[in-house]
């Protein structure tokens, strides 16, 4: 039978890793650089954690995993001829594969609460799971890069974020735009259109306007029963145009009797006031299409867009007064975003932004044609390795052709060649493969090279 692996998973060459640690490295950089501190969560979370965290919808896409054993020993005739999945899954299934870094992080906190010092700004570097159909730049297994700040509600720490993501994508050379909302402003309109007791069912909705376009967000409102007055009232709003304080100044009179509605107003604002003294490389604008499906956010919500590729968000968060809360500990406010590693992978590769260094293999090969010469190359090998220097040696006297083929597919800058005239002067012949330009050098001089 062919070997095969799981739809929306894919295995990862040393090119791709390569690349790959690329991206990890600029975005954990940028983490180290405002302060944040990593941590890790196991793969494996109670179901009790994680259901009923994203929504409805979320809560389909959860990897469920069977309970170890005999699972269905306890399953009745009648539960098994039912065929309910819902009901099946809650007593043949505990645990699940994290679906985000994020409901894990809340645990993590009330858990470690007495451990930690708050503000505790956090990042997290790893995998997770969805059951979603795969697609160009959605997987089933991918990797998020997080960053979270809770035990604080200063609003500078929204403007931080989008700082951090700025920086992120300054150095990676992708134009992005910055989208912003917040979901108060949303719970506003709901107000105002007369449906607040809908807030969900809207802005799930809402959140699929650039996905389905205006007639598919009218007719899925219309299924969730929104009226049609709502949805009259609904639509020009989602069509506001001009500036960011245009924008804003135009809702001031929309939402002038939504107490909550100019809350979420005066909160972007504020933000606002600190990002445009920022000096910012990226634009940012005021979306309020953008909702995310998510139950979870309470305040700020971010989103980013590359420009010169089609593709969807390559980086998202906001702010979740109430998180914590699901899990004994109330009072606590969190604010932050998840960098999609393999989108940006994805963008990056299609506009050939990955440095050249980023393939290169070690930086000297050495190259031998007997027991002798590899034997005389050992040392030199150890000594470049005990100062740091990436070096290996082909492990067997084969011929210059094979081992200048092995350097050349494993991207090696140099080969260091130890014939007889070499061992007898103390020297190796260092070959750039690049350019194929040779010199004889001691040991010495080796090492100054690098």
């Amino acid at each position: 039978m062919k070997p095969n692996i799981a739809k929306g998973t894919r295995d990862f060459t040393p090119a791709v890793m390569a690349k790959r640690n690329y991206i990890f490295n600029v975005i954990r950089d940028v983490f180290h650089r405002y302060g944040f501190k990593q941590i890790e969560t196991p793969s494996i979370e109670q179901l009790s954690t994680l259901m009923g965290k994203y929504g409805e919808e979320g809560d389909k896409l959860l990897f469920k995993i069977l309970n170890s054993g005999d699972f269905a020993a306890n399953l009745t005739d009648e539960q098994l001829l039912e065929r309910n999945s819902i009901k099946l899954t809650n007593k043949i299934c505990e645990k699940g594969l994290r679906y985000d870094l994020t409901v894990p992080f809340a645990r993590f906190v009330v858990m470690h609460r007495e451990e930690i010092a708050f503000p505790f700004k956090r990042f997290q570097m790893q995998p997770v799971w969805r059951a979603d159909r795969p697609q160009k730049g959605r997987y089933r297994e991918f990797y998020q890069c997080d960053a979270d700040v809770v035990g604080s509600n200063s609003l500078l720490y929204e403007a931080e974020l989008i700082e951090m993501i700025d920086d992120a994508f300054t150095r990676f050379g992708i134009r992005v735009e910055i989208k912003l909302n917040n979901r108060k402003i949303l719970s506003g309109i709901s107000e105002i259109i007369g449906e607040a007791d809908k807030i969900t069912d809207i802005t799930v909705a809402i959140d699929k306007l650039e996905k389905i376009g205006l007639d598919g967000v009218t007719a899925e409102l219309k299924t969730k029963g929104i009226s049609d007055e709502a949805i009259d009232k609904l639509q020009p709003i989602l069509n506001l145009t001009g500036n960011n304080h245009e924008k804003l100044n135009t809702l001031k009179t929309v939402l002038a009797e939504s107490e909550i509605g100019l809350k979420g107003i005066a909160e972007l604002e504020e933000v606002l006031s600190y990002v445009e003294t920022a000096n910012l490389h990226n634009s940012v604008a005021i979306d309020l299409t953008l909702a995310r499906g998510l139950n979870y956010y309470t305040g700020a919500i971010l989103e980013v867009k590359a420009l010169d590729v089609a593709i969807g968000s390559i980086s998202g968060g906001g702010r979740y007064d109430n998180l914590t809360g699901i899990f004994g500990l109330e009072g606590v406010s969190g604010v932050g975003f998840s960098f999609g590693a393999d989108r940006i992978y994805d963008v990056l590769e299609q506009l050939n932004l990955f440095p050249a260094e980023t393939l290169e293999g070690v930086a000297v090969m050495f190259a031998a044609f007997d027991a002798a010469g590899i034997a005389y190359c050992l040392p030199w090998l150890r000594a470049l390795r005990s100062k740091g220097i990436a070096a290996e040696i082909y492990p067997e006297p084969a011929k210059m052709k094979k081992q200048m083929n092995y350097a050349n597919a494993t991207n090696v800058r140099f080969v260091a060649i130890a014939g007889d005239n070499e061992m007898l002067s103390n020297t190796v012949m260092l070959k750039e493969m690049s350019t194929g330009t040779q010199e004889a050098l001691t040991l010495e001089q080796l090492l100054s090279r690098f």
